[in-house]
């Protein structure tokens, strides 16, 4: 497995300079990363769209570095080209990603999360019962997703699918947790999800001068991804609101939610 997993990388790593070329807004010394947290033993995972740039560089823009950083970067593996990357920096590479919640972990974002799959009896945080998290692009771009022109999002998502396929593969994740509509919907595009999709009265957000924002729940199956065969069915569950950036989702809301997930775990 391990073999798969520094195989992957090195197949991401490869990537950087076509994305580059492609004028593609990733960044473009920072590391890919195909999970937070441990794939291979976690049987909940987390996914969404692709890594923060707040993963790679603090407030104002510069690399994090010493105790603060979080992955590997061209500098902190000591290359400057990506086609200079050997077995020992992939190896770095995975161990960043494999350790990523015990060191440093982007706590504004990934603890809201948490929360919400804790009715699972699986955590981030707890190396008994581990969760990961997954994207679907594991490239940090400069910019948000919806920041990204169309050709740039097909570009960065078929560069990507077949790496998820495989580390779905050699998982043992039985629960995947989809955190927003534009994943859900990006999801399905590449996997025919075919999500059973209803309203959730108790997820509603009210709105002082508008219409209210509905809540919709997703409930689908997968059993391969990108032609790639994953010798099971993984239950994938997901929400149209986003946790940690959909304005005025409440810990009512929230609460509601979680309950919801704890049901399929």
């Amino acid at each position: 497995m391990e073999g798969v997993i520094k195989s992957t990388i090195l197949d991401l790593v490869k990537k950087m300079d076509s994305l580059e070329r492609s004028r593609v807004q990733v960044i473009p010394w920072s590391t890919p990363v195909p999970s937070f947290g441990d794939p291979v033993k976690s049987y909940v995972a987390t996914l969404g769209l692709n890594p923060s740039n707040k993963e790679f560089v603090d407030d104002a823009g510069l690399e994090l570095n010493g105790k603060d950083r979080r992955f590997e970067t061209l500098k902190s593996l000591g290359v400057k080209n990506w086609s200079d990357v050997k077995g020992s920096h992939l190896s770095r590479i995975e161990i960043s990603c494999r350790k990523y919640f015990e060191k440093n972990p982007y706590d504004r974002w990934f603890g809201a999360l948490d929360e919400l799959i804790s009715g699972t009896g699986f955590s981030y945080y707890n190396e008994m019962s581990p969760a990961c998290h997954l994207d679907l692009v594991p490239f940090a771009t400069d910019c948000k997703w919806s920041s990204l022109n169309s050709a740039e999002k097909k570009i960065l998502l078929e560069s990507s699918i077949g790496s998820l396929a495989n580390l779905l593969k050699i998982s043992k994740i039985k629960l995947i947790v989809l955190n927003g509509a534009t994943v859900v919907n990006q999801f399905n595009k590449v996997t025919q999800a075919n999500f059973s999709i209803r309203e959730k009265a108790s997820w509603c957000l009210p709105r002082s001068n508008g219409a209210h924002v509905k809540g919709v729940s997703y409930v689908g199956s997968i059993d391969h991804v990108n032609g790639v065969e994953l010798g099971r069915s993984i239950k994938v569950v997901g929400f149209n609101h986003n946790i940690q950036s959909s304005f005025g989702v409440t810990k009512k809301v929230k609460s509601s939610i979680k309950k919801w997930i704890s049901s399929y775990s």
